[in-house]
């Protein structure tokens, strides 16, 4: 409160200080149109100097003499003030004196910003100064275009630099001029010329239709007379074309309209008359201030040395895809063999060759149905002699039946090619991932942040970890420190732990924890509540700044409409990844699930987005409310039907090969994709050279969260206790199962009172804290132990 006042106080005197030394309106007016006037006397004087300056070079020394008369429009006042200005001081470029003078003057009389004003005094000064020596180089030749000053300036500099480095010196004030006061850049030059030859082009187009377009009127008539023979002639499908090629080269149906009106007697002229568009209240007039004095808010500033990975870090597998002739056309003789025997005609077939998989794409006869073929899934792969043959009947988008059938000799999807291709480099996303190949050899991008959360499933040794290191690489390639931060959860220890190099740059943790990568399921709890607390925290800055999503707050905040004193800040995206959820589900049950389900459900307009893996896909782990919220699944292979059906609510992954081979939906649609494969040395290689650079000084810190499960402390007092509490006791002791549900059931208690019970038991060290999901830990042995504890307790 003392602050407060102390400021209450200084204010009044600083303003007081202000109007004491402030001009009146009236004086602002009078000294205005002086200034205005003055100005332009100037202009007049140095124009007239440019002519006469000769001539009143004698009349100077006798400006007392009132017989001696100068030629300058302004007489000797004039000559004297343009010889003191222009000979004596910058030449020709005095006149931008003339300019500021007068400039003064009309900002006083109409009483605009100063701040401007300002503005241009400094930087005509600058010109003014740079013009001089610039015309100082022909100072010899005329004694005017310089002055005195720049032709001194000029020599004091070719003596110190020389010719050549006074010309380069003055070329980059020329250029720090354009930059920084035009703001006039490469890229803007650039642009300007593309859209002048755009509009060229369009301009010489327009000539030329209109060159196409214009006839004489007897030409117009003797092709109508032609056309109209032809049509008397010809029969119905040559008169349908003839008709429209008329209709393509008839010029444009506004003359005969105008004509047509003409004709008609009687008609009434209407007159058009449009409203003028009323003036926009122009809010962000500060903001816009701040950007031009300063630019937009970079939030990559503070590491603004930062490197982004190079391809050279990834290995080069090297090869394409090599065309086995002969196995396509013993393949595709023996589908059509396998279908002939079932009576299945072929009208035509095709081959698309990929990475691990070709597709075989067929169009049958009229009249076969499409799950007749279906059901011979098993019988082509027994007559391939192939593992994994999956029929997709049909093909969406297309009128064909696809089988897939592996290759006998595989290709590896190196990380590098993926992340070197154009789909990736030039993915306008904002969280890109490059996942792999398609059947069809082509890259496969997708943006994390539409989707927005991902399931990923699979048995064990398919591929889901190479998965996730392959989705955390294409981040790391594609997005700054400052825009994206990792949460990762390893229940395993041994999979994400090469990430822990980059803890200062990438990853978020909790406050007051040594490592960013969670191992400890009690921490998993406590940093997915933190995240919903975080996920609070940004819906009420989005409400502050009226905006629906993290994008347009970010494009808000770096155009400085949003100010960081009321709390706001540039908010980094945040991906959740879990290598093993199934581990979590087994150990903490609903207390992993709600916050999931809730972040699954709200984070996606605040830019949290979750990855979870499993090698467990089991309906008790991929439940109802979890697949609900995770429309994208990326499936590796699985041994049963029932694990791809809980996956990808179909078949489809139980048929699939192996080492990479997966399975991608993000609704209807399911594309098969080899994954990219990164090796452990790579994604060390990567994670060495970017936690080498200069980094944060600590991990992003998540909000703090301070969990309300532990009821130590609760009822110590011993009157407080509950008249059951021995006797539930003793059923604990007895059991050695510290649980609620275990005096629900022996006491028949309700589950509020079992649950308080629980927290007197836990005060009085008979068992211990809460552990999630698990019973807890019984602390006394027997009942002996338990008697002498609670007659020794006060």
């Amino acid at each position: 409160m003392a602050k407060k006042k102390a400021k209450t106080r200084k204010t009044p005197k600083k303003k007081l200080s202000k109007t004491s030394f402030a001009f009146s309106r009236q004086q602002k007016v009078v000294l205005g149109s002086f200034l205005m006037l003055f100005g332009l006397a100037l202009l007049v004087a140095f124009i007239s100097f440019l002519f006469n300056w000769q001539t009143d070079q004698s009349t100077l020394n006798h400006f007392a003499d009132r017989e001696i008369e100068a030629r300058n429009w302004l007489s000797k006042f004039g000559a004297v003030v343009s010889d003191l200005f222009i000979y004596q001081g910058f030449g020709v470029a005095a006149f931008i004196i003339a300019f500021l003078v007068g400039l003064t003057g009309i900002y006083l009389f109409l009483n605009f910003n100063k701040q401007n004003l300002q503005k241009f005094w400094f930087w005509g000064v600058l010109v003014m100064i740079w013009l001089s020596i610039f015309f100082g180089f022909f100072a010899a030749e005329n004694a005017l275009l310089g002055g005195r000053v720049g032709f001194e300036m000029n020599d004091f500099l070719q003596d110190y630099l020389g010719l050549f480095g006074t010309v380069l010196l003055m070329i980059f004030l020329f250029m720090v001029y354009l930059t920084v006061r035009l703001k006039v850049t490469p890229e803007l030059i650039g642009n300007y010329i593309k859209t002048s030859k755009k509009d060229f082009q369009a301009e010489f187009r327009k000539e030329k239709e209109k060159e196409n377009i214009s006839e004489t009127d007897e030409e117009k008539d003797w092709k109508e007379e032609i056309l109209g023979k032809e049509e008397e002639q010809n029969s119905g499908p040559e008169i349908e074309l003839n008709t429209k090629v008329a209709e393509e080269k008839e010029p444009s149906p506004t003359p005969p309209a105008k004509k047509s009106k003409k004709e008609e007697p009687g008609e009434v002229e209407m007159e058009i008359e449009t409203a003028p568009e009323e003036d926009e209240i122009d809010e962000g007039n500060v903001s816009s201030r701040l950007v031009e004095d300063f630019g937009e808010f970079d939030p990559t500033l503070e590491l603004s040395n930062y490197k982004f990975p190079t391809l050279e870090l990834l290995k080069d597998y090297g090869g394409g895809i090599t065309v086995n002739q002969e196995e396509l056309e013993e393949n595709k003789n023996r589908i059509v063999e396998t279908l002939k025997n079932y009576k299945i005609e072929i009208a035509q077939i095709k081959a698309t060759v990929g990475p691990t998989v070709t597709l075989y794409e067929i169009v049958p006869e009229a009249g076969i149905r499409i799950s007749k073929i279906k059901n011979l899934e098993d019988d082509i792969a027994l007559s391939l002699s192939a593992l994994g043959i999956r029929i997709i009947a049909p093909i969406p988008g297309k009128g064909t039946i696809g089988i897939e059938v592996p290759n006998k000799n595989s290709t590896i999807v190196s990380m590098r090619s993926v992340i070197a291709s154009p789909k990736f480099q030039k993915a306008e996303m904002e969280l890109p991932m490059a996942l792999g190949k398609t059947i069809s050899n082509e890259t496969f991008v997708v943006d994390l942040a539409k989707m927005p959360h991902m399931l990923m499933a699979g048995a064990t040794g398919q591929g889901k970890s190479v998965g996730l290191n392959a989705i955390l690489t294409s981040l790391l390639y594609s997005k700054h420190p400052a825009e994206v931060k990792f949460v990762l959860v390893d229940p395993k220890k041994v999979e994400l732990t090469l990430f822990n190099k980059i803890e200062r740059h990438y990853l978020a943790k909790l406050p007051d924890t040594e490592e960013a990568i969670i191992t400890d399921n009690t921490k998993v709890i406590h940093t997915l509540n933190s995240l919903c607390i975080e996920m609070d925290n940004r819906y009420e800055m989005l409400k502050d700044a009226m905006v629906r999503n993290i994008k347009e707050y970010n494009v808000k905040f770096r155009n400085r409409k949003l100010n960081p004193e009321n709390g706001h800040k540039f908010l980094p995206y945040i991906i959740l990844v879990v290598d093993e959820f199934a581990d979590l589900i087994m150990t903490a049950g609903k207390e992993v699930e709600a916050p999931i389900a809730r972040l699954a459900q709200l984070a996606r307009a605040v830019g949290i987005h979750l990855i979870i893996a499993t090698q467990r896909p089991s309906v008790n782990v991929i439940t109802g409310i979890i697949k609900a919220n995770f429309p994208a699944r990326i499936a590796f292979r699985v041994t049963s039907k029932i694990d791809s059906r809980t996956i990808l609510d179909g078949q489809g992954a139980d048929q699939l090969i192996g080492r990479g081979d997966m399975l991608f939906t993000q609704g209807s649609e399911m594309k098969r994709l080899q994954c990219a494969f990164v090796d452990t040395p790579e994604v060390d290689e990567i994670t060495e050279f970017i936690g080498s650079q200069k980094a944060y000084p600590d991990a992003h810190l998540l909000p703090a969260y301070e969990g309300e499960e532990n009821g130590t402390g609760l009822d110590i007092d011993v009157s407080e206790r509950d008249k059951l509490f021995r006797e539930a006791a003793e059923v604990i002791v007895t059991a050695q199962q510290g649980s609620a549900s275990l005096l629900q059931r022996k006491l028949k208690l309700g589950y509020n009172r079992a649950g308080r019970i629980i927290d007197q038991l836990e005060a009085a060290g008979i068992v211990g804290p809460f552990e999630g999901s698990k019973a807890r830990q019984v602390l006394i042995t027997d009942l002996a132990a338990l008697d002498q504890l609670l007659n020794e307790s006060p």
